[in-house]
C-alpha cells in the first residue's frame, strides 16, 4: 500500500493526556517509551529522561546525536537545579588561525565550528546526583534500537530526506563521507516507516554506558575522535575533551502574574524569553486572537531578541549582568518603545553597574526539563567512523569580529540557542515545558506560557496554536493554520508577513503539568512533529 504519510488534508485533535505515577513527553514515541521503561522498573524521572534523551539520538538523528550538547532544568525534593553541559571551543582554534586559512565568518560544516560535546557528560552527571537506577540499564533501550533498528516515523523522514538532498550538494570532502555510509547506507534517505539500523552507534553507546561517558573523554571513543581531527588537521584534542566538566547553575527567573518562569543563565538565550515576558506583564491581554495581543506579543519578541543578540555569551564574558537585562526598570523603558506600528528593533543599554526536547515526571513529585542539540540538523556533517557519532556544529554561532561580545575564543562557550523551560507558582513546581527549534525557541517559550498563563488554555492546546516567528527587523513568518484575518492586520501595523508551508519552522515542544494537591500529571505533545506521551 503506498500512501504520503505527511499528507492530512482533514483537520484532527490530540487530546491532554493525564497520570499519576509517571509521564514522558517527547518528540519521538520510541524515545517516550525508553523513558517510561524505566520508571516502570523502579527508576525516576532523571533516569527516565537520560533513557529518553540516550534513545532520542539513535531514533531522531536529524536533531540530535551522542556529539551534542544538552541542558536541563531538574526539580527534586521541591528545590530546583540547572545543568549547564554545553561545550567549549577547542584550545587550539583562534580567529588568527581562521582568518589565515581565509575563513571571513564561522562555517556550517566540516571540523571549524565542532566544540567539545556536552551531552554524554550530562547523562553522567544528572544519574550521579539525582538518578537511582544502574547508569547501563539506562542505555538499553537506545541500544535496542540502535542494533535491531526502528521505522522511520513521518516527520523524522521528511527532515531525513530534506538534509540528504542538500548534503549531497555541498559534502563533496571526504571529511563527510561518513555521514553518508551512517545516514544513507543506501545513497539515498530512508523513508517513513523503513527500517534503519546504525550498530557503530550501538557501539559508542555501549561504550559510554560501561563507563559512565568516561570512554568519550579519556578512553576509546575519546582516541576515536582525536584521531579523526588529528588526521583532518582539525582543531578539537583528546585534551579537549579531557578537560571538560558540565556545571551545576542556579536557574533565573521572572515572576509572570504570579507565576515563576525559569531558564538556564546564559550563554543560553532562555534569557530572551524572561526579557520578553518582562516586557509583556506591563500589558493585560483579555484575548488571544486578537491583533493587539499578537503585536505586542511580536514588538516585546523584537526587543529582547535584540538585545540578547547584542550581549549574551559565556557568562564571564558578558558586558552586562543578568539582573540588568532582567531589572523592571529596563523592562519599562524597552515597554515604552512600542507603539500601535512594528519597529525597527535595536540594542537598549542596560544600566551597567533541528534540536530535542523531553519533559519527564514521576509519581514522587521529581520532573525534568531536557534538551540537546547538534544544533543544526545532523549538526557539523562530520561522523566519527565506526561510532555512529555525528559531531555537533555549535561553533557556527561564533563571531569572527575581535570586539564582539561572542567573538571566537580558545575555551569559550558560544551563544547557545537550546533552552529548557520550567513553571513553578507559590514555590511548587508546575512542570517542565520546551519548544525546540533554533532561535525559534524563547519565541515559542513566550507563546507556550502566555497561552496557559494569559488564555488558560490546557498543555495540548497551547501547544496546538497557531505560531509566528520574528526573523529581522520586521519580517515575521506565521504558520499554515495562522488567522489570515490576523496575519492581514498585523501586515497594515507595518509588519512584513511571510505565511510558511511547513509547520516545522515553528518549534516543537513538550508540556508536563502536575497538579500539587493530587499528584495528577497532564501532558501535551507536539502536532508539528512525531510527539509522544507514554504515561503510567
Amino acid at each position: 500500500m503506498h500512501f504520503d504519510s505527511m499528507y492530512y488534508p482533514y483537520a484532527s485533535r490530540r487530546n491532554t493526556v493525564y497520570g499519576r505515577k509517571g509521564m514522558v513527553a517527547t518528540s519521538q514515541p520510541l524515545a517516550a517509551e525508553a523513558g517510561i521503561e524505566m520508571i516502570r522498573k523502579g527508576g525516576n524521572a532523571i533516569d527516565a529522561a537520560i533513557a529518553t534523551a540516550a534513545a532520542l539520538t539513535v531514533v531522531e538523528p536529524t536533531s540530535n546525536g551522542i556529539g551534542s550538547d544538552a541542558f536541563a532544568i531538574v526539580w527534586v525534593d521541591g528545590k530546583i537545579h540547572g545543568l549547564n553541559a554545553s561545550g567549549y571551543a577547542p584550545k587550539n582554534i583562534s580567529i588568527e588561525k581562521l582568518k589565515a586559512e581565509g575563513y571571513e565568518k564561522m562555517p556550517t560544516f566540516g571540523k571549524v565550528p565542532v566544540t567539545v560535546p556536552g551531552t554524554p557528560a550530562a547523562w553522567a552527571e544528572l544519574s550521579k546526583r539525582f538518578g537511582v537506577l544502574p547508569f547501563e540499564e539506562l542505555f538499553e533501550p537506545a541500544i535496542r534500537y540502535a542494533d535491531e533498528g526502528f521505522p522511520l516515523t513521518p516527520t523524522l523522514a521528511f527532515h531525513w530526506e530534506a538534509a540528504f538532498n542538500k548534503f549531497k550538494e555541498v559534502f563533496h570532502d571526504d571529511i563527510f563521507e561518513n555521514w553518508f555510509k551512517t545516514f544513507a547506507p543506501n545513497e539515498r534517505a530512508p523513508k517513513a516507516g523503513e527500517m534503519w539500523a546504525s550498530p557503530d552507534h550501538a557501539y559508542a553507546l555501549k561504550e559510554i554506558a560501561a563507563t559512565k561517558a568516561q570512554s568519550f573523554y579519556s578512553g576509546e571513543l575519546a582516541d576515536k575522535i582525536d584521531q579523526f581531527f588529528n588526521q583532518y588537521k582539525g582543531y578539537l584534542t583528546k585534551e579537549d575533551l579531557e578537560s571538560y566538566q558540565p556545571k551545576w547553575v542556579d536557574p533565573i527567573k521572572v515572576n509572570y502574574r504570579g507565576y515563576d518562569v525559569w531558564e538556564i543563565p546564559p550563554n543560553g538565550q532562555g534569557i530572551i524569553a524572561l526579557m520578553a515576558l518582562n516586557i509583556l506583564k506591563g500589558y493585560e491581554f483579555n484575548e488571544k486572537d486578537a491583533i493587539d495581543t499578537y503585536h505586542k506579543q511580536i514588538e516585546a519578541i523584537k526587543l529582547a531578541f535584540t538585545d540578547g543578540l547584542e550581549y549574551i555569551t559565556q557568562q564571564d564574558h558578558m558586558n552586562v549582568t543578568v539582573d540588568q537585562l532582567l531589572s523592571d526598570n529596563y523592562a519599562g523603558k524597552r515597554r515604552q518603545l512600542i507603539d500601535g506600528e512594528a519597529l525597527e528593533p535595536t540594542p537598549g543599554e542596560p544600566q551597567r553597574g533541528g534540536t530535542v526536547y523531553l519533559s519527564t515526571a514521576d509519581g514522587e513529585g521529581n520532573m525534568v526539563s531536557f534538551i540537546q542539540s547538534n544544533y543544526m540538523g545532523f549538526g557539523s556533517g562530520v561522523v566519527i567512523p565506526g561510532t555512529g557519532i555525528a559531531m555537533q556544529n555549535r561553533g557556527h554561532t561564533f563571531q569572527l569580529d575581535e570586539n564582539h561580545v561572542n567573538a571566537l575564543k580558545p575555551g569559550k562557550q558560544t551563544y547557545h540557542t537550546i533552552i529548557p523551560g520550567f513553571l513553578s507558582k507559590d514555590g511548587q513546581a508546575v512542570g517542565p515545558f520546551g519548544v525546540m527549534g533554533g532561535f525559534m525557541q524563547p519565541q515559542g517559550h513566550v507563546q507556550v506560557i502566555m497561552n496557559t498563563i494569559d488564555f488558560a488554555l490546557n498543555p495540548q492546546a497551547a501547544l496546538d496554536a497557531p505560531r509566528w516567528q520574528w526573523m529581522k527587523d520586521k519580517v515575521i513568518h506565521v504558520d499554515p493554520s495562522f488567522p489570515e484575518h490576523i496575519a492581514q492586520a498585523l501586515h497594515r501595523r507595518g509588519h512584513h508577513v511571510k505565511r510558511s508551508l511547513y509547520h516545522s519552522e515553528f518549534g516543537r515542544g513538550q508540556i508536563i503539568w502536575r497538579d500539587p494537591d493530587t499528584g495528577v500529571l497532564c501532558g501535551g505533545t507536539e502536532p508539528r512533529t512525531d510527539g509522544h506521551i507514554a504515561v503510567l
